[in-house]
């Protein structure tokens, strides 16, 4: 394990959204500084940082400032060209690598690497063109979800099929090359797990979390996930693997269906994940800690949750009502054990991630109660 990287070096994060935010708050109450390199102005992460370089991740010669500026450098999505990863990883501590990103930034090459490990995959079927797709006649595999292979997230770059010929007519209006035709899972549950693993291999794992989505984007977590036991253990197992074979240095997560009992990989951020947040308010050490302490080398720190949470998401629907832009009034639903996490974006859209709730107590289901007597509050007003 190489040297600890001592406060108050610098440190380096890819992204500005509200996960290099949350980055970047960890840093800086553990004495550390940050600069933050995003295209964007006015992103969450640069406004607090100490530094903002405000550049095309393909930039160089933006990219040189920051290899001289940082210790070491992070990411906060998986989206960055593993090209700007690789580029940075040869001349400044880098972590993800950049074979990592690769991988998992292209669903194809994601599903081969976890098949390769001999994990639970559900069907599916690699398309690299229109043209490819063009013979496929197995109607086996629907109802399905097509997904584009590159760049999607919160249900972006995804349809629901339900024939060979819709699905050629998604691929014949798409300008994407590459997709996964998904078969559906009849589920009973998503959950997911988030661990940080260190450079000397070293995990260290947060409670399985229960998700719930809507449109493709995550609306509800649930602290500790109600599934037996075995079930967590087995996710854990699955994860840890995924983790290590990846020789992923960070925060990452894992996302698994439960179909019948059985799990099933859906996929892998290579980052703290939104299913994560709860870990601000309800554990003694939070998924971006961990982050920081990955970076710099740092001992990982044993993760006890101190209160059981469940977790809602803010989107830009809630600030868009009734057809203009209105900030809602948090002061309305404040309360001890309710947390407020808004993250500083300018302009809320449909569907975009704009703030978090997450409320902490000891009964799993007065919890949820409360949650959604707070979405509904939020929305009447």
């Amino acid at each position: 394990m190489s040297k600890v990287i001592k406060t108050p070096s610098m440190l380096g994060m890819l992204g500005g959204g509200q996960l290099g935010k949350f980055f970047v708050e960890a840093a800086h109450r553990m004495g550390y500084q940050v600069t933050v390199f995003d295209p964007d102005q006015e992103s969450p992460a640069g406004k607090i940082a100490n530094d903002h370089i405000c550049s095309s991740f393909s930039d160089k010669s933006a990219l040189e400032i920051m290899i001289n500026n940082c210790k070491a450098i992070s990411t906060e999505f998986e989206n960055i060209p593993s090209e700007t990863i690789k580029y940075l990883e040869e001349k400044v501590r880098t972590h993800p690598n950049s074979e990592a990103i690769s991988i998992v930034q292209r669903r194809i090459k994601e599903k081969e690497f976890i098949k390769g490990l001999e994990l639970p995959i559900g069907r599916y079927e690699p398309i690299k063109s229109a043209e490819l797709f063009s013979d496929f006649e197995d109607n086996k595999i629907f109802p399905a979800i097509l997904k584009q292979s590159k760049f999607g997230y919160d249900g972006k770059g995804q349809y629901h099929v339900n024939s060979v010929s819709e699905t050629k007519a998604v691929l014949n209006d798409s300008n994407e090359n590459e997709f996964v035709l998904e078969k559906k899972l009849n589920l009973d549950k998503e959950i997911s797990v988030v661990l940080s693993r260190s450079s000397d291999g070293v995990s260290k794992i947060f409670p399985v979390i229960e998700n719930q989505h809507k449109e493709g984007i995550l609306d509800l977590s649930i602290i500790p996930a109600r599934v037996n036991d075995d079930l967590k253990k087995e996710a854990v197992a699955y994860a840890l693997k995924i983790a290590n074979n990846l020789n992923y240095v960070g925060t990452i997560a894992v996302e698994f269906f439960i179909s019948n009992d059985k799990l099933y990989i859906n996929e892998v951020a290579p980052r703290p994940h939104n299913s994560g947040h709860f870990s601000l308010d309800a554990c003694n050490v939070s998924q971006f800690d961990q982050q920081v302490l990955c970076l710099t080398n740092d001992n990982l720190l044993d993760i006890i949750l101190e209160k059981n949470a469940v977790m809602l998401n803010l989107l830009g629907d809630l600030w868009l009502k009734n057809g203009e832009v209105k900030t809602p009034n948090f002061l309305e639903i404040e309360g001890p054990s309710i947390n407020i996490h808004l993250y500083g974006k300018n302009q809320p859209r449909a569907g975009r991630k704009m703030g978090h709730i997450t409320v902490v107590g000891e009964n799993t289901e007065d919890l949820i109660i409360k949650v959604e007597e707070i979405r509904s509050k939020l929305w009447e007003m």
